[in-house]
C-alpha cells in the first residue's frame, strides 16, 4: 500500500514540478500566476493610468520567470518527504480528503523548500532581470511613486507565490489521480485508490 501511494505521490509531483517548470508555467496560466505584489497596486495603478503597461507587465513577466527556473529544485525535497513516509502517513493520506497527501507535503517540505528556493530565486530573479525591471518600473512612474510604497521583498514574495502554486498544482494532480481511473496509470496505483475510493 505504502508503495503505490509513493508511486502515486511522486508521479503526481512530477507532473506538478513539470508542468510549473517551463517556459510560461506560471505566467501563461492563471490559476498560478504571480501577480503585482499588493504593496506595489497603486504604483501599477499609475503606471496603467500614464499608458506604461509594458514596464508593469515586464516586472510581472520576470516574477514569473523566475519562479519557473525555480520549480526543479523541488523534485530532490518532494523526493525525501515520499521517502520519509510512514505505513501511518500512508493510511492517513489514503483516508483523507482529496488534498490529504498535498497537505503532508506542504507539512513535511515547505521549509526545507523555502530554504532551498530562496537562493535559487534570488538567482533566477537577478538573471530573468526582476529587479531591473522594478527600478525601469519605478523610473516611468515617477517621483510619485516614492510615496506609493515599493517592494520589501521581492525574493521572499516570489518564493512565497511559488510554493503556493506548487501547492495548488499538487493538489489538482492529486484529486486528478484519485477520483479519475484514468490517471491511475499502474497496477499498483489502481489497486491502492480503488481500495480507497471515495
Amino acid at each position: 500500500m505504502t508503495q503505490g501511494l509513493k508511486e502515486a505521490l511522486s508521479k503526481g509531483a512530477k507532473s506538478a514540478i513539470a508542468q510549473l517548470g517551463k517556459d510560461g508555467g506560471f505566467l501563461n496560466d492563471a490559476s498560478v500566476k504571480i501577480p503585482m505584489p499588493d504593496s506595489l497596486a497603486k504604483v501599477e495603478k499609475l503606471l496603467r493610468g500614464l499608458h506604461q503597461d509594458k514596464q508593469a507587465d515586464q516586472f510581472v513577466a520576470t516574477m514569473n520567470h523566475a519562479a519557473e527556473k525555480a520549480m526543479p529544485q523541488a523534485a530532490s525535497v518532494f523526493s525525501e518527504a515520499i521517502d520519509s513516509m510512514t505505513l501511518e502517513d500512508a493510511k492517513g493520506i489514503l483516508k483523507g480528503p482529496d488534498d490529504a497527501a498535498t497537505q503532508y507535503f506542504r507539512k513535511k517540505s515547505a521549509a526545507k523548500l523555502t530554504e532551498r528556493f530562496k537562493p535559487i530565486v534570488t538567482a533566477a530573479t537577478e538573471q530573468a532581470g526582476v529587479t531591473s525591471a522594478y527600478k525601469k518600473m519605478m523610473n516611468k512612474a515617477g517621483p510619485m511613486a516614492r510615496f506609493m510604497g515599493g517592494a520589501d521583498d521581492l525574493d521572499g514574495y516570489v518564493t512565497s507565490k511559488a510554493l503556493d502554486g506548487l501547492f495548488g498544482k499538487l493538489a489538482i494532480e492529486e484529486k486528478a489521480i484519485r477520483s479519475n481511473p484514468v490517471e491511475r496509470t499502474t497496477d499498483l496505483l489502481k489497486k491502492v485508490f480503488g481500495s480507497f475510493a471515495h
